[in-house]
């Protein structure tokens, strides 16, 4: 990241205020739930809730604890690592998941800023920062969750690739890739902007030939992660095994997976009414990711298409739908190209009508995705 500019401050100006207004809806979830300003639910806590608590148990006492310490397998421990160097400089551990959230945020709204600036039109990077803080999973980007740290190390990766820096690419690529899975979809997508810029067809000029190799490195907190839970379990894949034994996440047909996340969500009227709309945007999401990956191909672009292509695929096999909406946070190419959307149109106030409805369509989602998280519901 260099020297701040006009668009950088004006991602981060947005990114403050975001910050600011959830702050405030938490303050109000707990007036409107009978508890006095000052009380002990006002305050992080309200964001310490389902996997940010796995998060938190990892940094305090390992992997390896009971009754649950297989479930914590699942989770990579890039996030948990930080959490606990954190509190050793004396953070608060109830603190130590939104301040990560806070700063890293911070830096990948600017990435995002950048690339959304840079493939136009003007103001599409602080429009895009815009909508990813008020897409409805925005509240995981404030909580003890992986998405703002992730997108922390991933969109300044692909800034670096796009310059040829490969150098640093495949370091902060490393870094995706010890916080979550996701990094190896993110290392296939660089592989192919490699491919492009050898071929000259991708900006910057071509990288020297054994500039692949930084690609590498993304390799080692995955080879990392599983040769330790080899050693202490003797199941190199114990993160993978984890989801399926934890969450029953297994994989299965595409048509199967949508079935019974379409069971769920229409046809099970013992499911209490936040897990209905759960299930309903799961697949709504899932429509999102494939109509995102084939408007990529269609565009021809191929690193990007991989990134979002390849989550989406994996995502549509799992036995059911889970946490896809909040993948799409991850999903920086939607973000850039509703921006551009926004902003684009033949005449009139298109693109102003256009972000209305964009608005009204995702501000009251994200609302309650975050008073039903921040009351212990489950919000994807």
């Amino acid at each position: 990241m260099t020297r701040l500019g006009p668009t950088d401050r004006a991602a981060l100006l947005v990114w403050a205020a975001s910050r600011a207004g959830l702050a405030w809806l938490l303050v109000v979830v707990a007036w409107s739930t009978g508890l006095a300003l000052g009380a002990p639910a006002v305050g992080p806590g309200q964001l310490l809730q389902w996997d940010a608590v796995h998060y938190l148990a990892v940094a305090r006492d390992g992997y390896d604890q009971p009754p649950d310490g297989s479930r914590l397998d699942a989770f990579f421990p890039g996030l948990p690592l930080l959490l606990r160097g954190l509190h050793a400089v004396g953070v608060p551990w109830v603190w130590t998941g939104p301040v990560v959230s806070l700063v890293a945020g911070a830096v990948a709204v600017t990435a995002l800023a950048r690339l959304a600036e840079a493939d136009g039109p003007p103001g599409a990077g602080p429009r895009a920062v815009l909508l990813l803080v008020l897409a409805p999973s925005a509240v995981f980007l404030a909580a003890g969750y992986t998405e703002a740290l992730f997108l922390a190390l991933a969109l300044p990766a692909w800034l670096a690739a796009r310059r040829g820096a490969w150098a640093a690419a495949g370091l902060l690529t490393a870094g995706a890739c010890s916080v979550r899975v996701t990094g190896l979809f993110l290392l296939a997508a660089l592989a192919v902007r490699y491919l492009q810029q050898r071929r000259g067809g991708a900006g910057a000029g071509p990288p020297g030939r054994w500039s692949w190799a930084w690609l590498l490195l993304g390799l080692l907190p995955v080879l990392g992660f599983g040769a330790q839970r080899w050693a202490s379990t003797g199941d190199a894949l114990a993160w993978l095994h984890a989801q399926q034994h934890g969450w029953g996440r297994t994989p299965t047909w595409p048509w199967d997976a949508w079935a019974r996340t379409w069971h769920a969500a229409f046809h099970e009227p013992a499911q209490p009414a936040y897990a209905l709309l759960g299930f309903r945007l799961e697949l709504v999401a899932l429509v999102v990711g494939v109509a995102l990956t084939g408007w990529l191909v269609r565009n021809r672009r191929w690193p990007e298409a991989v990134f979002v292509g390849l989550q989406v695929a994996v995502l549509a096999t799992s036995s059911y739908y889970l946490s896809v909406p909040r993948a799409t946070l991850l999903w920086w190419p939607l973000w850039a190209a509703l921006a551009a959307w926004t902003l684009r149109s033949r005449a009139g106030p298109g693109g102003e009508a256009r972000l209305a409805w964009l608005l009204a369509a995702m501000v009251p989602l994200s609302v309650a995705l975050t008073v039903g998280f921040a009351t212990s519901r489950w919000a994807g």
